[in-house]
């Protein structure tokens, strides 16, 4: 590990760093869960077609993936602190602008929020890296608890607070949360730019991720595990209603799915980072997915097993994930810039498997062609996967030297 790029913090930076860190990772998904109950009454408000409808619902995940590679380079040039702390304001300001009686107003805030959520996810594991490099797992874990509780929380709150107080409050309150985490990362911005230069990503001079593998691999397999979980998001309610299952009761077995996977985000990370090799996680992570997928074609009636599954199964597989982009890198900068990579053709690629598991069932009149797909997906998960977990570390690549950088430490680049 590149010691320098680690730089130990004092013990009242250390704590003021990981407030910072809780509050940054319950921003991260509030503003984009929180929206999705009350688009009913947004589409009659603001006058929005079917069509209007689902681009306001494409458009965080794209924008997840369109601004993912914008987060190092600006960390690079403003700091990882000032980044972080614009990001913030990106999603407070987006959040307000969506209460604006305007079409116009709805989307632009929509994408501010999308794209500091974007930047926040890809340096929170600079962050964890390079303060807390002995405790990444425990805080990586912390994070996707989080992060998956705060996104449950903004969706179970917001058809009461609608009904309180209209779709105003519903969609406003969650600029207090991130308010408050800017006037945390504000000083901590302050102090980043008085400190020594530390950068996250590596100048282009010294090379490219996009040459090593290992960043390859766990770019595929972060992809894949997103798809996997905003298809079943997107979609099991209408597949469980078509196996015969209530409104309510398909809406609630999607509720179940998220709650499983809070707590599997913080073991799923603990774990796996204890282990020099994470491929037995991976191996059952894809157990897990198969078993589920295959009930859910076969004995669709006892869909609340499968959907329990399920949720085993994806709420372990992006914690992993995630994991990957800290264990995976040697040093902060590596970790910025292999997270934003990642993020990038990760949900990218979720983003266009909604859209296209839709078209499939339009297509074929049915979901068991689609959910074979999954099933069809699951090999270049596992593949990928396990390709990522091996032990070692990615390096951005060096045209004229990779061949001597390989020769020099076969074992720990690739």
């Amino acid at each position: 590990m590149n010691s320098s790029a680690t730089t130990p913090v004092s013990r009242g930076a250390a704590v003021w760093s990981l407030v910072g860190l809780v509050l940054l990772t319950v921003n991260l998904r509030a503003a984009i869960t929180g929206i999705a109950p009350v688009l009913g009454e947004l589409r009659d408000v603001f006058g929005l077609s079917g069509a209007e409808v689902g681009v306001l619902t494409t458009l965080p995940v794209l924008c997840l993936g369109a601004f993912a590679g914008v987060a190092p380079v600006v960390a690079r040039r403003l700091g990882t602190e000032t980044a972080i702390a614009g990001s913030l304001v990106m999603i407070t300001v987006g959040i307000v602008l969506r209460v604006v009686q305007s079409p116009v107003s709805l989307f632009v805030g929509t994408v501010l929020a999308g794209a500091g959520i974007a930047m926040g996810n890809v340096l929170m594991p600079a962050v964890i890296k390079r303060a807390f490099p002995s405790r990444v797992g425990s805080l990586t874990g912390l994070a996707m608890m989080l992060m998956a509780a705060s996104g449950a929380v903004a969706a179970g709150l917001a058809v009461p607070l609608d009904e309180a107080g209209g779709w105003r409050l519903a969609l406003a309150v969650w600029a207090v949360p991130s308010l408050v985490a800017v006037l945390v990362w504000g000083p901590l911005a302050l102090r980043g730019r008085r400190a020594p230069a530390e950068p996250v990503a590596a100048p282009r001079g010294e090379g490219s991720l996009l040459r090593s593998p290992t960043a390859w691999y766990v770019a595929v397999f972060m992809g894949l595990t997103s798809l996997m979980f905003y298809v079943l998001m997107s979609w099991l309610p209408e597949i469980m209603q078509d196996a015969g299952y209530a409104p309510a009761a398909a809406g609630m077995m999607v509720s179940a799915m998220m709650i499983v996977g809070i707590p599997l985000g913080f073991v799923v990370p603990v774990f796996a980072a204890r282990l020099r090799d994470q491929r037995p996680v991976i191996v059952a992570v894809a157990v897990t997915m198969v078993v589920g997928l295959v009930g859910l074609l076969l004995v669709p009636s006892a869909g609340w097993a499968w959907v329990l599954i399920l949720g085993v199964g994806t709420g372990s597989a992006f914690p992993l994930a995630y994991t990957l982009l800290s264990l995976r890198s040697p040093s902060p900068s590596v970790a910025a810039g292999l997270s934003g990579m990642a993020q990038t053709g990760g949900y990218l690629l979720a983003a266009a498997g909604p859209l296209a598991v839709g078209v499939l069932h339009d297509a074929t009149g049915g979901w068991n062609v689609p959910i074979v797909l999954l099933l069809a997906l699951v090999v270049p998960e596992i593949v990928f996967g396990l390709l990522a977990a091996r032990p070692g570390f990615v390096r951005p690549a060096r045209p004229a030297t990779r061949t001597a950088v390989a020769a020099l430490e076969p074992a720990r680049t690739r």
